[in-house]
């Protein structure tokens, strides 16, 4: 697999600075970068904790980007950074709230430097409210939104998804857009913007299905047990004869019809969507079919039957699935694989060109852009501000 030459991004032009480190942050400003903008990665003495943490996800979430090593609690690296945002267009950081105030790099301190800039802050429970200071990472969000308790099977414990739901649809996703957005009224009215963005809050304000249950039952499902978590015999994952999986998401009739008569039981055909004691004899029907074979013979059996049923692949079968390499969504480069921006463009993908930078890499041309001789630069590296 090769990286095809990535189309011109609609983001060409902007700067961001990225604070953020991890997880949420890098993947927003990852997004940033693959449309085009030029995303200055901005590290503490030591670099980002992921370079050691996860040095293959690093990689993935920060191709493309350039890098400075500065050291904001010297009033030096403080006023290098302020002097950075005074022509930058976006900077996000993902500090505890009050941090960035307390470096003197905050969205006040931002604006007051450049007011067409956009500041915003991903945390976990937003910059306001009698959590707004508590620590936590995606399980926690999860947990506080109702998702972890209506995540696993009837009667068992909360599973923890396999997915950072919290982190990337909550934080980095959330962030993205809303930065993208604020972009466009700056263009138009030189106003940046303050974007505080609450991973909890933007999980919590994307479960449309759990608050339709919730007002009209009553109540939230038992575990396992809603319309899309395992309640219905049309939707859920069933075993086969070799310890493998299905997922069948037949929830219109004509596709629950076409599942039922490929599987031979065209009988099951009025109870897609029945629930209770007639929903689990149901389910334990279609269960004792499928697991009579291997997953290798219903996928060949049901080949061609348009109903919504498809293999559980594991993480590495989805990466060479044949789906996958057609779309272009994963490529090979030099460093390993990366993960290509997951949207099209007039049939092109966007993306950052190059690969994650060293820590510090582009210190020398991005202080020289600031008017600071080679000299100056030798100084601040033996103070130990870059």
């Amino acid at each position: 697999m090769q990286t095809p030459p990535p189309c011109p991004g609609p983001l060409s032009g902007i700067t961001v600075l990225d604070l953020t480190r991890l997880l949420p942050g890098p993947m927003c400003t990852r997004h940033l970068a693959d449309l085009g903008a030029d995303v200055l990665k901005i590290e503490e003495p030591g670099g980002d904790p992921a370079r050691r943490l996860a040095p293959a996800a690093f990689r993935a979430l920060n191709r493309g980007k350039r890098s400075l090593v500065l050291d904001l609690s010297a009033e030096e690296g403080r006023d290098l950074f302020l002097a950075l945002a005074r022509t930058a267009d976006v900077v996000v950081e993902g500090f505890r709230p009050g941090v960035a105030d307390r470096l003197g790099v905050g969205a006040a301190a931002v604006a007051a430097a450049n007011p067409a800039a956009i500041h915003c802050s991903i945390t976990g429970y937003g910059a306001s409210g009698p959590w707004a200071g508590r620590a936590g990472h995606d399980i926690n969000y999860l947990a506080v939104t109702g998702v972890l308790d209506a995540t696993g099977t009837e009667g068992g414990p909360p599973a923890v998804p396999g997915f950072q739901l919290a982190d990337i649809a909550g934080g980095a996703l959330t962030a993205a857009m809303t930065i993208c957005a604020a972009l466009v009224e700056a263009r138009a009215t030189g106003r940046g913007r303050r974007i505080d963005v609450a991973m909890a809050d933007s999980v919590l304000a994307h479960q449309p299905v759990a608050l339709d249950a919730l007002e009209t039952d009553g109540a939230a499902p038992a575990r396992g047990g809603g319309r899309l978590t395992g309640g219905l015999p049309c939707y859920g994952v069933y075993p086969t004869a070799d310890g493998r999986w299905l997922a069948l998401g037949a929830l219109e009739p004509k596709f629950w019809a076409a599942f039922c008569d490929r599987l031979g039981r065209p009988d099951l055909i009025p109870h897609g969507h029945a629930a209770g004691v007639q929903g689990a004899r149901v389910r334990a029907e279609v269960a004792a079919v499928l697991g009579a074979r291997p997953l290798a013979h219903w996928t060949a059996h049901f080949e061609g039957t348009d109903c919504c049923l498809t293999p559980v692949l594991t993480f590495a079968e989805a990466l060479a699935h044949e789906q996958a390499a057609a779309r272009g969504i994963v490529a090979a480069e030099a460093d390993g694989l990366h993960f290509a921006f997951p949207a099209l463009l007039d049939g092109e993908r966007p993306g950052a060109g190059g690969p994650a930078p060293a820590p510090g890499e582009h210190a020398d041309a991005v202080l020289a852009g600031l008017g600071l001789d080679a000299d100056a630069v030798a100084g601040l590296r033996a103070r130990g501000v870059v």
